[in-house]
């Protein structure tokens, strides 16, 4: 998967939504995309780890050891590393306000722009009704998600047999369901208007796993995205321009994975 192009220099780059630890996570592609950029700063906004899982089984294999080593090696080689921890790491909110391994912890952070802008960086979780008012409900919705996630690969390997592309149910629903819409939009309005609130010119968030950059009442609201399927980053360039890079689209990485195991064998 790796060239051997130039690696692409940024001024910034927001990673969020990893979920290291799962089966979801596409590894291989982050894995990709680290190893083919520099950058002076790197936000890592939330749900980097996914503890959730830690708490109920746990899914670890080469890429994400590389991926954490990749991190750790741009920390020390100069970059400038702040995680700001989301709900699924919120554990390590418990060490904001301490540097390990030449990692910043924060619970949210304001970026200067090569322009001289300012943008609110923070998770997101924190505007989400759901997860600050029923946590049940937050948990159980991420069940429902693992079941979409693993009935696209079953769904998938036949798809792939058939001659057919890649086909995702959970961005599918979130794209038709009327409710999920609405709930996305909300989400986006109440960080701009904290933004705004603020007397920032802009909001950096994860959380939602839907990638976005567009004007929002004036300030301009930036998602970038996930790192389970929609594969995305936030970058900025060294003129201050922000750019959303759809690094499995751009790259034309397949999402098929190898044939599904026996769902006991799965869990």
């Amino acid at each position: 998967m790796h060239t051997t192009e130039p690696k692409r220099r940024y001024r910034t780059v927001f990673l969020s939504d990893l979920h290291l630890g799962t089966r979801g996570c596409r590894s291989d592609f982050l894995l990709d995309f680290l190893t083919r950029i520099e950058c002076e700063r790197l936000f890592l906004v939330g749900d980097i780890v996914d503890g959730w899982r830690l708490r109920k089984s746990w899914y670890w294999d080469a890429n994400h050891d590389e991926v954490i080593r990749l991190l750790l090696r741009a920390a020390r080689n100069g970059t400038e590393v702040t995680y700001i921890p989301g709900n699924h790491d919120e554990m390590l909110r418990d060490w904001l306000g301490m540097e390990i391994a030449g990692v910043r912890l924060v619970d949210e952070a304001v970026h200067v722009g090569a322009d001289g802008r300012r943008y609110l960086v923070i998770h997101g979780d924190q505007f989400d009704g759901v997860i600050r008012y029923a946590k049940f409900l937050a948990h159980l919705g991420d069940w429902a998600y693992d079941w979409a996630l693993l009935f696209n690969t079953w769904f998938n390997a036949a798809r792939r047999r058939l001659g057919y592309p890649y086909w995702s149910l959970s961005q599918w629903l979130k794209r038709q369901v009327k409710e999920a819409v609405k709930a996305i939009d909300r989400f986006e309005t109440a960080l701009a208007q904290e933004a705004r609130r603020r007397g920032l010119d802009g909001v950096v968030c994860g959380h939602i796993h839907h990638a976005e950059m567009r004007m929002v009442n004036g300030v301009l609201y930036m998602n970038d995205g996930d790192w389970v399927e929609s594969c995305t980053a936030l970058v900025e360039h060294a003129d201050g321009r922000f750019e959303l890079v759809d690094w499995a689209r751009e790259n034309r990485l397949s999402f098929f994975r190898a044939e599904p195991r026996p769902l006991a064998a799965a869990a």
